[in-house]
């Protein structure tokens, strides 16, 4: 008799999906309209063009930008590190690790954001200045921001890569030779800040695992036992605002 019904009820539930979409197959066409495509007439046309696809390609890039030229590279970096050394596995998310990075980023950036704003956005709006300026106005503040989290050797580096001559100040440093020489001082920095993060982590580890060994426990674990005492530990020093607090301090030095 169930199957029966189940037999009926799926023939009604196929019906009603045919007569719902019956009358779509009889509805009119739905007409794409025409782009215009047209030679520019005027010089000017084809300049709008060619800054309007210019945006396009900046708008792309703008993650790349964030995370290759900001604190955003050291700040994920050493999270990841505080994650993996508590051996919490995905707690705290990616998702929570990422947002504290991102806003962590801005709070740090916020003085060098703010005086590209004041000397290259603003005036490029008010017509003050033209937009190659602009670039050349705004990208300073990012380059000396750059060049001072950066070590010498790193940026020595690059200046031999390029071929450059030596940099006196932002100015005379162009940003492929600036982008490495930061993104590979960002990495030192950050797997030295993440060294000194594992060290606590790891004596409670070995401290987990020999009492386990002296007491015969060779089927337990030791991660099992440490990891609610480096969770506590963790806590009761108020890890977390002593990690940031590092973090936010290593840009100002």
């Amino acid at each position: 008799m169930r199957s029966k019904i189940r037999w009926f009820t799926g023939i009604a539930l196929a019906a009603g999906l045919v007569l719902s979409i019956a009358p779509l197959a009889h509805a009119a066409p739905i007409e794409i309209p025409a782009l215009p495509l047209r030679p520019a007439e005027e010089p000017g046309e084809a300049l709008q063009t060619m800054q309007l696809l210019l945006a396009l390609t900046l708008l792309s890039l703008a993650p790349s930008l964030l995370i290759l030229t900001t604190a955003f590279t050291r700040i994920v970096i050493v999270l990841g590190f505080l994650r993996n050394a508590m051996g919490t596995q995905q707690v705290p998310p990616n998702q929570v690790l990422m947002g504290l990075a991102l806003f962590l980023t801005f709070a740090i950036m916020a003085p060098t954001f703010s005086e590209i704003n004041q000397k290259a956005i603003q005036p490029y709006l008010n017509g003050e200045i033209t937009q190659t300026e602009a670039f050349d106005q705004g990208a300073l503040p990012l380059k000396a921001f750059m060049m001072r989290a950066t070590n010498e050797a790193d940026l020595a580096l690059m200046v031999e890569v390029t071929n450059s001559p030596q940099p006196n100040g932002p100015e005379d440093v162009g940003f492929f030779t600036i982008v490495p020489a930061f993104v590979i001082s960002e990495l030192k920095t950050a797997f030295t800040m993440g060294f000194l993060l594992f060290l606590p982590f790891v004596i409670i580890d070995l401290i987990a695992a020999s009492a386990m060994m002296s007491m015969g426990m060779m089927m337990v674990p030791p991660t099992l036992v440490s990891l609610p005492f480096k969770i506590l530990l963790f806590v009761l020093v108020d890890g977390w605002h002593l990690t940031v607090k590092s973090l936010v301090d290593s840009f100002h030095v």
